[in-house]
């Protein structure tokens, strides 16, 4: 039985667990020869579900603030004190479940450099782990991005230590060895494998609009906030712009508000939603791919795990994406937007008017099934999976990279950001 350990960055949001346990699952549905054991601090992987043969540590978590710095979330003690206790964790971890390969997320040597010392402490000879790296196709601002990776000593642990750097994401949206400068050393590792496609929901698009009471005629919107540590912003400017519309130009509305939303922050929005009779709305689910399927069109933040259901599902969407503390998801929204696959609505340029006019302007595009036509590459589990079983010996290995499909040049002509007021007659024709 070969073994591999999954260490997931956890400390900010849904994004990183989620992606991590789509690859853990991917590799025991197509390898039945082979165990995961998952390391991470998330506060949220037991309410997902776990398929045989993967398990996982938890570790205490950490909390981020909006300056990027971190602290204990839960315990009361310092952050050396908690960063020691969880080295100390994954130190044993590794050393006891002896895995055939490490699959490291986006940190080489783990939040507060906490996988450092398990790293220096693996053996030098033939019984060494492989060790992966996977980051995903953005990770800040090049500027932001290089002056980290420098003071780090990133560039020296992947030279060091690492086998490979899997990116699930494409080079032609984002190249990270050119925008990050990745001397040669490193860029010879990096393997881009794609973004990764999300497996279909659990229910039919017909199921949950039924459930929802929505007609087949009838428009969805569906807001989603993701984690929705930050994403009360975005929510209640829906709501607010939802009000602000005659009932009925108001589109027919459910929103997820995401488990780590403030208590304070759901209770006012709800109290607005609450008076709507086209408002449907839950805390969380380990089921998005359901309800985006059942939606025309999404609202959502700009996490890498959210534009991979929408770019699976082909869905019309306004992504309002974070910008602080880094700007992964502005980055990821304005490419993709200038490619045609979304349109986006900068978060300091927010207004109830605007975001309510950006879902107008998706609505109204909507033809047919209501798909977005343009595509993109999205094969990023088969290619980490074929990696990975290549490194420990089970399977083929084959990474290269397929071209993606081209992307119409009219396409690129969508607007970038969004901030105007809608006229009633247009808000109407929802």
């Amino acid at each position: 039985m070969k073994r591999v350990l999954v260490y997931s960055h956890d400390t900010f949001g849904l994004g990183n667990i989620r992606r991590m346990l789509e690859i853990a699952r991917h590799l025991v549905d197509n390898e039945p020869d082979l165990s995961v054991l998952i390391i991470t601090g998330s506060p949220m992987l037991h309410a997902f579900r776990i398929p045989p043969r993967i398990d996982y540590v938890k570790l205490p978590c950490l909390s981020r603030n909006a300056a990027g710095g971190y602290g204990a979330r839960y315990l009361d003690m310092d952050l050396q004190s908690t960063v020691r206790l969880r080295a100390n964790l994954i130190r044993s971890t590794i050393a006891d479940f002896a895995p055939d390969l490490i699959l490291v997320d986006k940190k080489p040597f783990g939040v507060e450099e906490e996988l450092a010392g398990a790293l220096e402490a693996l053996p030098a000879d033939m019984t060494r782990p492989k060790l992966v790296l996977l980051l995903r196709d953005i990770l800040d601002s090049p500027e932001a991005t290089m002056r980290v990776w420098r003071k780090n000593r990133y560039f020296e642990a992947i030279d060091e230590h690492y086998d490979d750097v899997l990116v699930v994401g494409n080079a032609e949206v984002f190249d990270l060895r050119a925008e990050y400068a990745f001397p040669p050393c490193t860029a010879d590792k990096v393997r881009f494998c794609g973004y990764i496609a999300r497996k279909p929901g659990r229910r039919s698009r017909a199921s949950v609009r039924a459930e929802l009471a929505v007609t087949p005629a009838q428009p969805l919107v569906l807001v989603t906030a993701g984690g929705g540590e930050d994403g009360d912003a975005m929510i209640s400017a829906y709501v607010e712009g939802l009000a602000s519309l005659p009932p009925p130009a108001r589109p027919r509305s459910h929103i997820v508000f995401g488990p780590e939303m403030a208590a304070d922050r759901r209770d006012a929005i709800c109290r607005l939603a609450d008076t709507l009779d086209c408002v449907t709305r839950q805390d969380f689910s380990d089921d998005m791919m359901s309800l985006m399927d059942a939606a025309d069109v999404v609202v959502s933040m700009g996490g890498y795990n959210t534009v991979c259901e929408l770019l699976t599902l082909h869905k019309r969407a306004v992504v309002v994406p974070r910008v602080r503390p880094v700007q992964e998801q502005c980055i990821r929204a304005e490419r993709m937007a200038e490619l045609g696959l979304m349109r986006i609505v900068h978060p300091d340029r927010l207004t109830p008017q605007g975001l309510l006019q950006a879902v107008g302007l998706e609505t109204a595009a909507l033809r047919g099934n209501g798909e977005n036509p343009i595509s993109i590459r999205l094969d990023g589990l088969e290619q980490v999976g074929r990696a990975i079983f290549g490194l420990i010996g089970t399977k083929r290995r084959d990474v290269a990279p397929r071209r993606p499909q081209a992307v119409p040049s009219s396409s690129r002509s969508i607007p970038t950001w969004t901030n105007f007021a809608p006229t009633v007659a247009q808000s109407a024709s929802w």
